[in-house]
């Protein structure tokens, strides 16, 4: 299967899977192409066992406009509803994909673009970058999951009051208020994002895919649940290659070789 298109360049460099989204003449907004062709890229990383971490970015000005607001208006309802379909379904390989995904931002996350890394594991912003819930201001709700990120993450009031008012927020605030990971020199972002992906492909990716799970069940389960699922997945982990060269690594005063086993 041929990986990437015309709105979305893939690339595979040792243990990353990059994605790029490819439309810079339209601020890397949404096609059924460029969706497509992520849900076909995460598929690939979900099979390829050399794949251990995933990163997301934008070509050009900014990482994503979220939906192409040239052609709204123009599209009628059963494609809009098929779009978004396939929208919710590549949100959810993002969050099902047992391995790290990495957003690296700059330039404006807008609307679903802001969603779609919010999608992701962990964010990385350059600075000046902007985040904003777009929506309002076309006369639509959000899409791509941002009523459920950002009201986990900053709660109702904070939640709608950005998307009632479709302001941008510096990534300094993003920071502030726990949106982004770590917010890096533009010039530096790319090779310090890289970094980043391959200091997290050296992890135990059993263990690390299994964290994400239960840290995205979290908030929907009581604790006695998570109590549970921890107790079954600790005894699975046990058994695994990389706990057994974890303990040997501490024994020998080490770095440990994981190898995702």
């Amino acid at each position: 299967m041929k990986l990437g298109n015309d709105h979305l360049s893939v690339d595979i460099k040792g243990p990353v899977l990059s994605c790029v989204l490819n439309r810079p003449d339209a601020l890397n907004a949404f096609s059924d192409q460029m969706i497509i062709g992520l849900q076909n890229a995460l598929d690939e990383a979900e099979r390829n066992d050399d794949v251990k971490v995933v990163v997301l970015s934008g070509a050009g000005r900014s990482f994503s406009a979220g939906g192409d607001v040239k052609s709204m208006g123009t599209a009628d309802a059963q494609h809009l509803y098929d779009h978004v379909g396939e929208l919710n379904r590549l949100i959810l390989k993002f969050k099902d994909l047992a391995k790290p995904v990495v957003a690296v931002v700059h330039g404006y996350a807008a609307g679903a673009g802001f969603n779609l890394a919010l999608a992701c594991d962990q964010i990385l912003a350059g600075e000046e970058s902007k985040f904003v819930l777009s929506f309002a201001q076309v006369g639509l709700v959000a899409d791509g999951g941002g009523h459920y990120f950002l009201s986990r993450l900053l709660g109702p009031y904070r939640t709608k009051e950005l998307l009632f008012r479709a302001e941008p927020i510096p990534v300094e605030t993003a920071a502030e208020w726990g949106l982004v990971n770590r917010v890096i020199p533009l010039a530096d972002l790319e090779e310090e994002a890289m970094n980043y992906a391959l200091a997290l492909s050296k992890g135990p990716g059993r263990a690390m895919g299994m964290m994400k799970k239960i840290v995205d069940q979290a908030d929907r389960s009581d604790l006695a649940t998570i109590l549970e699922q921890e107790r079954i997945t600790q005894t699975m982990m046990v058994s695994t290659e990389d706990h057994k060269e974890g303990v040997q690594a501490f024994k020998e005063k080490r770095k440990p070789n994981f190898v995702g086993k």
